[in-house]
């Protein structure tokens, strides 16, 4: 087990009509300006940004708008956002929405207080190292990201065409308001690729060059079996407010950390995927995770196939055979097959993607992950790698 540091400082206010608290929150801890962003108008065709501000504005707290945040935030509306909170004098963030709001209000946030370009703080080629951010106070929307809880936050950018990432305490919220019926009306596509993103932060964890560490790998396990079981009962009813409840706390706790104490994590996958949904922003990062997280463990399993079996044997009740290798893609396929029962795609194929579209992907990849190869930690990737995890990702030809 490694050494580690670790803190969780976001406080959560979990439960029916939660956001109706922020108000109170914002006015109680003394901010005074608050920023409220969202996305392309679902919480405002639901009533629920109406909401949120009449909460504020019962509390006395003034407020501006930035609304119409993209999947796969753009850095432009970042900056525009960072204009705003400047001119108006911001003192607290409230994203009202999923990761993509979430993640950037969080660079809204930490830019407000930077002095130069916030791009700076996510392109892995600069040296720049943000000291702080306003708060942020999420009132969660969609579980998936974790990014109601986590130090991390991802954005886009366009014109570079690259979608890259930073870290920091200084990104976790101070407050999550988190209301299981506020996701009952999502499509069933969007629940099944939230599922996918919070079961791929713990696989990023759990498979891990350390070893075996008994309390996080037990942590993680019975998040995988919570979040398999409700997935399941909220496919057959949307309105199961329990399975949409373990959902979203488990989303929570797939992401803020909990599951890496005392282990090294991998985050392969995610480069991965982040490449695709840098080159196409309509596919989902769920959904493009369900295509790649088993290509990766598929490639890599070899290198400590007990990690696979045990997946296989204590989420999804598999038997083991006594031969290694066949137990570990026994438990791949399970997870794949999961993802697919949900709706997922499982195939590259399914999202456009042509093979000669790799060739493309992989500078880009090695440049947001430092520049030389191999990297990763559970199974430190070389090019040939890269490339042959994408490739095998495709549809087997006839």
């Amino acid at each position: 087990m490694l050494d580690f540091e670790w803190m969780s400082p976001t406080e959560f206010v979990f439960g029916r009509d939660a956001e109706s608290k922020v108000g109170p929150w914002v006015r109680d801890h003394g901010y005074k300006k608050a920023m409220v962003t969202y996305g392309k108008g679902s919480v405002v065709k639901s009533g629920l940004l109406d909401r949120v501000k009449a909460s504020l504005e019962a509390a006395g707290v003034d407020y501006v708008e930035l609304g119409g945040i993209r999947p796969n935030p753009e850095v432009t509306t970042a900056r525009e956002g960072i204009r705003i909170a400047k001119e108006a004098g911001v003192d607290v963030m409230i994203p009202v929405g999923g990761g993509s709001t979430i993640d950037c209000s969080k660079a809204i946030a930490v830019g407000a207080l930077y002095e130069g370009d916030v791009w700076d703080l996510y392109d892995a080629r600069v040296d720049a190292t943000p000291q702080a951010a306003l708060p942020l106070a999420v009132v969660l929307t969609i579980p998936a990201a974790g990014s109601e809880a986590s130090n991390s936050s991802v954005l886009s950018n366009d014109e570079l065409g690259l979608k890259e990432g930073t870290s920091g305490d200084f990104n976790r919220p101070k407050v999550a308001f988190m209301n299981p019926v506020l996701t009952e009306t999502l499509p069933p596509y969007q629940t099944a690729a939230g599922i996918t993103d919070m079961c791929a932060h713990i696989f990023e964890r759990f498979f891990s060059d350390t070893g075996d560490t008994p309390v996080s790998d037990g942590i993680s396990l019975a998040l995988l079996r919570a979040i398999r079981g409700a997935a399941y009962r909220v496919m057959r009813d949307p309105h199961d407010y329990d399975a949409r409840a373990e959902i979203m706390w488990a989303g929570t706790l797939a992401h803020n950390g909990i599951c890496a104490r005392g282990r090294a994590e991998d985050w392969m996958s995610h480069g991965l995927e982040h490449e695709l949904s840098a080159s196409k922003t309509e596919v989902t990062h769920g959904a493009g995770l369900a295509v790649i997280f088993p290509a990766w463990m598929r490639h890599v399993a070899h290198v400590d196939p007990r990690r696979f079996i045990q997946l296989g044997r204590e989420v999804f009740g598999l038997v083991t055979t006594g031969d290694d290798m066949a137990d570990a893609m026994a438990a791949i396929d399970a997870v794949q097959g999961f993802f697919c029962d949900l709706g997922m795609p499982r195939y590259l194929d399914d999202f456009g993607f042509v093979p000669a579209d790799i060739e493309e992907m992989i500078p880009r990849f090695i440049q947001i992950k430092g520049g030389q190869w191999p990297v990763g930690s559970f199974m430190p990737l070389a090019e040939d790698d890269v490339r042959a995890i994408y490739l095998s990702a495709f549809k087997p030809t006839e």
